[in-house]
């Protein structure tokens, strides 16, 4: 009975192995195809403090402005508006 019992205990070690080398594996392929996302989100979360300093300041400059601003929310929208409609006339990928 002990001889079965280390036989199944060595069978399992063999599996718990072999399925940390998949996992192991399986991290460096995950992280290999995942390099460029985290990459642009770590350039996102720098660019933070930079965004918080000029959204304060362009804040400013539209109680000075308000025309400019109102022009080029306008544009912004026009903009938007015709790549939507050129976007559902463009073949699907």
């Amino acid at each position: 009975m002990s001889r079965e019992r280390d036989q199944h205990k060595a069978e399992l070690l063999r599996q718990i192995q072999q399925q940390r080398l998949d996992l192991s594996a399986g991290k460096k392929l995950w992280l290999e195809r995942t390099a460029r996302y985290d990459r642009g989100w770590l350039t996102l979360v720098n660019l933070r403090r930079y965004a918080a300093v000029g959204s304060g300041l362009m804040a400013i400059w539209s109680v000075r402005n308000p025309r400019i601003i109102t022009r080029w929310v306008k544009r912004g929208l026009g903009f938007w508006s015709t790549w939507r409609i050129v976007r559902t006339y463009l073949p699907g990928r």
